[in-house]
């Protein structure tokens, strides 16, 4: 029987299903020159503290770059990753998205957001099965008081489908979250995150707890998601190895932007090798 999809991106599905491109006449080198994400004069500060954990952050982010966001520990990279979501209050300053305030369209924009949460862990006695999991953020998009289709149950299977090791016999679709190893529920919060069909993607050490050929296909797949469907993506690591494919480098340290550079320019900076050596000795 075949199943009706309602895809928010053709590119998008082409990519996950492993369909030829021709006929989109993509020309992988394009990128839009719009600002899609944009901090002015931006202090976060967590509610309860008395002090900002991020400073004078300016940032424009246009739509289609592939950004990797490195600095050392509690240097306030996943605070501006939830500053751009808008899950975070402001002291001063304003953060937009596609040309509206995130505090204040903040549910409506975060529809077409993906967000993969740094490290998170389920109790082995959670009811929640793989397939509920990774339906959340397909019903956030359609909104929440509709229900789900097999289109949509079709969708976020094929995000998981895609990321999972082909030569393991269980698609583990049906088992209980909690009874997974780390590196599987990292590929589920993936695949909840794809799930989406979202615009721009933000990923918070996305390949904890996978071993290097699991990174390598992800990271594949990752670079046609941005080059094929146009995704912006900003990924959070802390490693100092940034790949080719990347267009645009950030450091934060104390809370600030210390570095913002196209690829290039970055790894060939004092301040980038000065990380280097840093997380050499580490």
């Amino acid at each position: 029987m075949t199943v009706y999809i309602k895809s928010y991106n053709k590119r998008f599905i082409s990519v996950i299903k492993g369909d030829d491109f021709s006929e989109f006449n993509v020309n992988i080198s394009e990128n839009n020159n719009k600002p899609q994400i944009v901090l002015k004069n931006v202090n976060t500060i967590y509610e309860g503290e008395r002090y900002p954990t991020l400073f004078d952050i300016n940032l424009k982010i246009n739509q289609g770059e592939f950004i990797f966001i490195i600095g050392p520990n509690g240097s306030g990279k996943t605070t501006l990753l939830e500053t751009i979501l808008g899950i975070l209050p402001l002291e001063r300053g304003m953060v937009e998205i596609n040309g509206e305030s995130v505090l204040r369209n903040g549910s409506k924009i975060r529809k077409n957001i993906g967000y993969v949460i740094q490290g998170i862990e389920f109790d082995p006695q959670t009811p929640f099965l793989v397939k509920t999991a990774a339906m959340v953020s397909r019903s956030g998009r359609n909104g929440l008081l509709k229900r789900n289709k097999k289109g949509d149950r079709a969708i976020a299977k094929l995000c998981l489908d895609v990321l999972r090791n082909k030569h393991e016999t269980e698609d583990y679709w049906d088992r209980p979250i909690g009874k997974l190893s780390g590196g599987m529920i990292q590929k589920v919060m993936l695949a909840n995150a794809l799930a989406a069909e979202p615009d721009i993607l933000l990923l918070d050490e996305p390949f904890a707890n996978l071993d290097i050929k699991a990174r390598h296909s992800i990271f594949k797949l990752l670079v046609k998601l941005n080059q094929i469907a146009k995704i912006t993506i900003i990924c959070v690591s802390h490693e100092a190895v940034i790949p080719k494919e990347v267009n645009r480098l950030i450091i934060i340290q104390k809370g600030r932007i210390i570095l913002d550079e196209k690829r290039e320019i970055a790894i060939n900076s004092e301040k980038f090798r000065a990380y280097s050596n840093y997380m050499a000795n580490y």
